[in-house]
């Protein structure tokens, strides 16, 4: 590339509006000379871009060297740009490192020197063209440091790609072909890193607490109804962390009956276990309740965790919980649960078998089926006890350990004491180890704190929108009838379609059950049934028009079994499923109905959900207005003059409403009330663990604690400088009369709290 000589010849300035490269070439002779000489800028950014550009013409990077301001005003009066060659690297007095970087500074004197003139433009009074290097190649330009500059819209595209788990890597190359190839992009992959490496920095800047509390209240900010705890130790560490959102809260309310709750490693960068309380919809898929981050899985952690899920779902308690057969939990569930069925996971009961009995599953053909027969089959606890003791005396097993611990919690596994309790069907904790597998999709284990929630987000999204599919589905898709009869047809209209399938299966095996008998004694009716394939016979009885199955079928599932639905053929109840069989939680209108937060507030109805859905419309509706304005400069020119119309209409919208929409009694005591839940905690930290990343904790094995701590929650510790913080997070939405009563209440809650963890240290005996 020719090297420019320095001419100087008066030319007027650039017009405002001019393209920079157009100017560049309008100003520059048929041999590559350009002129600037006494050369006209509005500002000093529009000087800098312009040399910028020219840089880029001829193949050179620039940087600002020196600036003058004025003392009393701040404005920059001079100022001067140069080669980023200029100039030596000073000297490292350092010790010399075996591989020193490359040495960039050649001493280049290329500059543009500019000055504020009377009429209040910058002019051009020193240009320097000459370089004493190698300028770059065209087809290298845009690795140039100058060059090299990420816009806002390709920032907030990266922030997208990384929050929806895409490598940098692949959406560098995304980025690169949607503008015609890297060279066009204006950044390198290497840059596309540094500003995550920085934006994760940034995040954490307040430290992992203050990057996890930022995290919480920006969720309360958004929707008041999200609930957060943590728990501190003596030595104010955060070691236990609990946070549900508002449709977690919402489905809790309808589908909490069966809980299912499990742990698992390797989900982040602290390795600590992680916590899902998870359960089944009304489409007998997944639905997440809560979620957790433990220190560890003792009793007490457990107990702390069960004792807060619980205050976030207004202490309505679940009839039956799953999880595997561990010490820990069964403890804690002993003491927070009295009312709930505990139930173990029958699948991680018959791998523990495999591993203790292994002995037996490969030398007895037969024992397989005997031990299955014990867990699953039974309807009658003589008949379970008797199969058992038969299987222990066939097998010479009478005095193994592992089989007599099994037998003495036999209550929380065999099916003939699990029929008995509502469970939607289901042995083991299958639901949450799909979750479970789910998240190793979206998280890693060198994820930070930050990073673990938002990529933890987006799993519960992708379990959510398996429900927004399954609705869809319902509401386009009807169900194909086996046998076309008004019962099904009723059970269709009403269940929803998995439901329905479930249903149309027990229906279809009706047709194979045969009454064998009948008696009548008063008002009980009792029929005894059995299927044709089979020889197992069932007792149905009938009292006052509650009918029961001894295969307790309807009582575990919430669905009629083959036999009812036999007998209900028999009492020619054929038309419409009777109301006692109908579960509302089955049905398409299972979500039907309201559900209160812990601040007794209507969680779907919260003030700030409604107004992100009407942002939402609002964004639909004007983005394609911007669409169709961008095609002509006219049109953009129309949109702009009503820009300023429509914000001094929306301004008069707004004063007029603010005293009836913002500062209603409801909003403001559900928001008060956010306040006082969430300005509370005091930590230094989170408590590190001391394991190794590839450390699995052991089914039925309690970890116990290396030191003893205390539990409180968030609303026990209390920290005035996150109160304000938290106060502020509202102070533009909320108003000075509205802050003056939540700053006023908080104070007063702060004096219940000191008192309540005073009385907490004197109840548990806490020793400092």
């Amino acid at each position: 590339m020719p090297i420019i000589s320095d001419e100087q010849i008066c030319i007027e300035g650039d017009k405002e509006n001019e393209d920079i490269h157009a100017n560049i070439m309008q100003n520059s002779d048929c041999q590559g000379k350009i002129f600037v000489w006494k050369m006209e800028f509005d500002s000093e950014e529009h000087a800098y871009q312009w040399y910028n550009e020219y840089a880029k013409e001829v193949g050179f990077s620039i940087r600002k060297q020196w600036k003058n301001e004025d003392r009393f005003s701040g404005v920059i009066s001079s100022r001067r740009f140069v080669c980023y060659k200029e100039g030596y690297r000073k000297k490292d007095k350092r010790v010399i490192v075996k591989r020193p970087r490359k040495e960039t500074r050649t001493g280049c004197l290329a500059r543009l020197t500019i000055s504020l003139q009377a009429n209040g433009k910058y002019q051009v009074i020193d240009f320097e063209s000459n370089h004493n290097h190698e300028l770059v190649d065209k087809s290298c330009v845009h690795m140039l440091p100058s060059q090299r500059i990420i816009t806002d819209v390709q920032a907030i595209e990266i922030e997208l790609a990384d929050n929806s788990g895409i490598p940098p890597k692949l959406a560098h190359e995304l980025m690169s072909h949607q503008v015609g190839g890297r060279e066009n992009l204006g950044f390198t992959k290497q840059d596309h890193k540094n500003y995550l490496r920085t934006k994760r920095k940034r995040d954490l800047q307040q430290g992992e607490v203050g990057g996890l509390l930022n995290y919480f209240l920006s969720q309360v900010s958004e929707n008041p109804s999200f609930f957060f705890r943590v728990q501190l130790d003596v030595e104010e560490q955060i070691t236990n962390i609990f946070w549900a959102d508002a449709k977690m809260i919402f489905d809790y309310g309808i589908y909490g009956d069966v809980v299912f709750f499990d742990t698992t490693y390797r989900t982040n960068k602290e390795c600590r276990p992680f916590g899902a309380f998870v359960g089944v919809n009304h489409h007998y898929e997944l639905v997440v309740f809560g979620a957790s981050l433990l220190y560890d899985q003792t009793s007490q952690s457990f107990e702390w965790l069960f004792h807060t899920f619980f205050e976030c779902m207004s202490d309505k308690k679940p009839k039956a919980i799953f999880t595997d057969r561990d010490p820990a939990m069964a403890k804690a569930i002993s003491l927070v649960m009295l009312e709930t069925y505990h139930r173990l996971c029958l699948w991680h009961i018959y791998q523990n078998a495999l591993k203790n009995l292994n002995h037996l599953f490969k030398s007895q053909k037969t024992f397989n089926a005997d031990f299955r027969s014990c867990i699953y089959d039974g309807e009658y606890e003589e008949k379970f006890i008797s199969a058992w003791e038969n299987m222990l005396e066939k097998y010479d097993l009478q005095e193994n350990e592992w089989l007599q611990d099994l037998f003495k919690v036999r209550e929380k596994w065999a099916m003939v004491y699990g029929r008995n309790t509502f469970s939607t069907g289901k042995k083991s904790t299958q639901l949450s180890e799909s979750f479970n597998s789910l998240l190793k999709d979206y998280l890693k284990s060198d994820l930070d704190i930050v990073q673990f929630f938002k990529h933890f987000q987006r799993a519960v999204d992708d379990v959510r929108y398996n429900e927004v599919r399954a609705n869809y589905d319902m509401s386009q898709k009807i169900p194909t009838l086996k046998v076309n009869v008004p019962l099904l047809r009723h059970a269709r209209d009403i269940y929803t379609r998995a439901v329905f399938t479930m249903f149309q299966d027990e229906f279809e095996k009706s047709l194979m059950v045969v009454v064998d008998t009948f008696n009548q004694s008063g008002p009980v009716s009792t029929y005894k049934v059995h299927n044709c394939e089979g020889s197992r016979q069932h007792t149905i009885t009938s009292s006052n028009g509650l009918i029961t199955c001894s295969c307790k079928n309807f009582e575990f599932v919430g669905i009629m079994c083959s036999h009812i639905l036999k007998v209900l053929d028999e009492m020619k109840i054929k038309l419409m499923i009777p109301e006692q069989f109908i579960l509302k939680r089955w049905t398409k209108n299972a979500r039907a109905g309201t559900v209160l937060d812990i601040h007794e507030c209507e969680v779907q109805s919260d003030p700030k959900l409604e107004m992100r859905a009407r942002y939402r419309n609002l964004c639909t509706t004007y983005v394609k207005l911007m669409g169709k304005a961008a095609e002509s400069k006219e049109a953009s020119d129309f949109l702009l003059s009503l820009a300023s119309e429509l914000d001094v209409k929306l301004e008069e919208y707004l004063k007029i409403e603010s005293p009836s929409e913002t500062l209603t009694p409801s909003s403001t005591s559900c928001e008060n009330q956010v306040v006082k839940s969430t300005c509370t905690i005091q930590a230094k930290g989170l408590k590190r663990r001391e394991v190794s990343r590839g450390r699995k904790r052991l089914k039925g094995k309690e970890v116990m604690p290396k030191t003893k701590s205390f539990f409180c929650t968030a609303m026990n510790s209390i920290s005035f400088s996150l109160e304000a913080y938290a106060v502020a997070k509202l102070l533009a939405s909320s108003g000075y009369l509205r802050l003056f009563f939540i700053v006023l209440l908080s104070l007063v809650e702060v004096g219940h709290h000191i008192y309540a963890l005073c009385d907490n240290f004197t109840t548990s005996g806490a020793k400092f």
